[in-house]
């Protein structure tokens, strides 16, 4: 039997980094994002040879062990160990399971879409049809945080989960005591017609370390009132900027975006660069309103807002800049599984 699973990769549009725990369990937080046509794989193939395979081929990592109900971790594709002891402890009974397991994903990791949540919520959506496990969609994003954050530690926001297991565009709220409500956006069709025309979506081929960005913003932010108070506006815009979209005004979402990004370059240094600063430079001056940087910052993908009549030439630059535009599709569906 094989089973194979997809999770929608997600752009961060407003509200980045309120999702974080030091933050969320004092003050809230809330983020507005969106899942796009790029996605995290997962494929199962259930064997007898009482052996365990991970094999993540655009990591090109390669694990094997003999079949067990708990692997050590030891550096080697944790998550995904970790998943499978989480699995195997809470919904398997302890038995172990002999079986091999492949990914890839549409994006590189640490490109500021989400690619290592999603690929987690990919792989628990997988033993979910594999194991015919009753989970919610709550409930798979949860099971998702507590491995990266808690079990394996991975510093980091608490929305990438959500958004891949949902999908859609949605705006989510953070509180204490985990308590996490997911608002789906009814966005009218023509609405997301306008919003993809109107937005360019640029790869910077910077790969950086969202828990390091994470960690410091943290840092700064109990020692310095501006990173928190950056933190403040960046979820208030956040708000402003659902309305915008629901109302399908798009020249004021792009406005609130541009002021949104200057926000958050106050949380913390790494979250811009001299090359992020160009990029974003050269695309305001061949027509884009406003940009910013997806995920925690430093790097990965950049998003523009722009007129659809000038797209063609800001694409045009961009791609002139050492980077490279990408084509997508906003998508509806969140993470899915089938068995073959």
């Amino acid at each position: 039997m094989i089973i194979r699973s997809k999770a929608p990769l997600r752009l961060g549009l407003a509200g980045g980094g309120t999702d974080i725990e030091f933050y969320y369990s004092t003050y809230g937080g809330a983020v507005l994002n969106a899942t796009l046509n790029l996605y995290a794989y997962c494929n199962i193939e259930v064997t007898n040879d009482d052996k365990i395979i991970f094999n993540s081929l655009d990591q090109n990592e390669f694990v094997e062990v003999a079949k067990t109900n708990f692997i050590s971790c030891d550096g080697r594709l944790d998550l995904y160990k970790s998943i499978y002891n989480k699995i195997i402890e809470c919904y398997n009974n302890g038995n172990a399971l002999s079986f091999k397991l492949t990914t890839y994903s549409d994006a590189p990791s640490g490109s500021g879409l989400g690619g290592s949540s999603t690929m987690v919520v990919a792989i628990i959506k997988a033993f979910c049809e594999w194991l015919n496990l009753p989970l919610g969609e709550y409930e798979i994003a949860y099971l998702a945080y507590e491995i990266e954050r808690i079990d394996v530690g991975i510093i980091g926001g608490k929305q990438d989960q959500y958004a891949a297991t949902f999908g859609g565009f949605n705006f989510i709220e953070f509180y204490d005591n985990n308590r996490v409500i997911v608002n789906p956006l009814r966005v009218k069709n023509w609405i997301i017609n306008e919003f993809e025309s109107s937005i360019v979506l640029y790869f910077t081929g910077i790969r950086r370390s969202a828990s390091a960005i994470e960690e410091e913003k943290k840092n700064t932010a109990t020692k310095n009132p501006k990173p928190l108070e950056a933190m403040h506006q960046v979820k208030d815009d956040a708000r402003l900027m659902k309305e915008f979209l629901l109302k399908g005004d798009i020249n004021g979402f792009a406005k609130i975006l541009g002021k949104s990004w200057e926000s958050k370059k106050n949380m913390a240094k790494s979250v811009t660069n001299s090359e992020i600063d160009k990029v974003l430079n050269i695309a305001l001056e061949n027509g884009a309103y406003s940009g910013k940087v997806s995920g925690a910052g430093g790097g990965g993908f950049m998003f523009f807002m722009v007129d659809p009549i000038k797209k063609y030439q800001l694409v045009k630059a961009l791609n002139n800049s050492g980077g490279k535009v990408i084509n997508f599709n906003f998508t509806k569906e969140g993470t899915t599984a089938w068995k073959v």
